[in-house]
């Protein structure tokens, strides 16, 4: 009973060193990948199209600013102390409303290149999940975010799956 005990277990063992070597790894650079993506050349391209729309609009408050600053400084002192107040105070309110405009802007631009982001990144993680199991790989890891990796030991699924995407991985490479 000992010896079948025994035998059972070594068996049992030999099974799981087998099955842990028989298991296939790759690697993935995910930002080489959504770089390489048609798509993210178009986000970018709203993106600028976005930016030089907010950038457009505080040139405008900039100009208007500006343009009453200089006419405010000009006639300072030969303004009564009522009108110079106003001035002052719209000057300062105008200042504000730039600054928070600054602020907003920053928060629109991130939400929508994040907004525009999602799609084309589900799209690359559909892709490497698609070429992951067609594959039979037991797992995907990021490029460069392990401590240590034999790289000997994984596979680079980066080209397999830019073709998966019709991207060139050679053309690619290149940029």
């Amino acid at each position: 009973m000992k010896k079948a005990m025994k035998l059972t277990l070594a068996v049992a063992m030999m099974l799981g060193a087998t099955s842990l070597f028989a298991q296939k790894f790759g690697q993935i650079d995910m930002q080489a990948l959504l770089l390489s993506m048609p798509e993210t050349k178009e986000m970018q391209a709203k993106m600028e199209e976005f930016t030089k729309n907010l950038q457009d609009t505080y040139e405008t408050m900039n100009v208007e600013f500006n343009t009453k600053y200089q006419d405010y400084m000009k006639n300072m002192n030969t303004l009564p102390e009522s009108t110079r107040q106003i001035k002052e105070k719209e000057l300062n309110e105008l200042s504000n409303r730039r600054d928070e405009f600054i602020q907003m802007a920053q928060q629109d631009s991130q939400k929508e290149q994040a907004r525009l982001m999602e799609p084309i990144i589900a799209k690359a993680q559909e892709a490497v999940n698609q070429v992951s199991k067609s594959g039979g790989y037991t797992g995907i890891f990021q490029t460069g975010t392990m401590a240590y990796l034999d790289a000997a030991t994984v596979t680079d699924i980066l080209p397999e799956v830019q073709r998966s995407l019709g991207i060139d991985p050679t053309a690619a490479a290149a940029n």
